[in-house]
């Protein structure tokens, strides 16, 4: 496996990291499921996996041999997105290289502070993503001690409109103005929206839905064929 060192970012570095996670009530909801999705996009060429929940880390990490980037979903308003400074430590222990955390300001469910969840993944030899959706959010989760931010809640907090494709002005600000890697997530539909993002400076791309979801692929394809 990818040594738990300074190793785990540098991988990732102009690499396609994949989204692999299924949305409650999904039939591919499960982490037999995930972990079989996970093992083909490697297959497939993924430096990376990112991956939600505690039974789908554990399931997905002694099958590949890349980089993981674990996180915990609560809900789906506020901060939702490995929201406490237990579910952090759960991930690691579940065998995440990387911690997703909301890196917003917005109050945690547990009362405590980014630092403290970023601290606590320190503590257990993992590193941070900052999930940000704008430079005030990045330049938060920087003074907290996150090692990596993601424009993954670009258009999700308020703080700017959704953008039709990946939030390229966001990336190109934050890459502009933050000395930690940017990694490019959210709205990259297809390879020449991965490029751009990597023309615009991203350290590294997520991509999820356009991979990893049978559903919404389909959807597209039959909105077309009856456009």
């Amino acid at each position: 496996m990818i040594a738990r060192t300074g190793d785990r970012l540098a991988a990732l570095e102009g690499r396609l990291v994949v989204s692999c996670q299924a949305y409650p009530g999904e039939p591919m909801r499960s982490p037999v499921i995930m972990a079989a999705v996970a093992q083909a996009v490697v297959q497939g060429g993924a430096h990376g996996v990112r991956a939600q929940g505690i039974e789908d880390l554990k399931a997905i990490r002694p099958l590949v041999d890349v980089c993981l980037i674990g996180l915990v979903k609560r809900g789906s308003d506020g901060v939702f997105i490995t929201p406490t400074v237990a579910d952090a430590v759960d991930c690691v222990a579940a065998g995440a290289d990387i911690v997703a955390l909301d890196g917003t300001a917005r109050p945690r469910p547990d009362g405590e502070p980014l630092a403290a969840s970023v601290a606590a993944v320190h503590e257990r030899g993992a590193l941070v993503m900052a999930d940000c959706g704008s430079l005030d959010d990045a330049l938060y989760s920087i003074e907290a001690g996150a090692d990596c931010v993601g424009t993954t809640l670009a258009g999700y907090t308020g703080a700017r409109p959704v953008s039709r494709g990946p939030d390229l002005e966001l990336l190109a600000e934050l890459v502009g103005r933050v000395n930690i890697p940017v990694i490019a997530e959210g709205r990259i539909r297809n390879p020449q929206d991965a490029q751009a993002c990597l023309r615009a400076g991203a350290y590294a791309v997520v991509v999820g839905t356009a991979i990893t979801h049978p559903a919404r692929i389909t959807r597209t394809f039959v909105e077309q064929l009856h456009a």
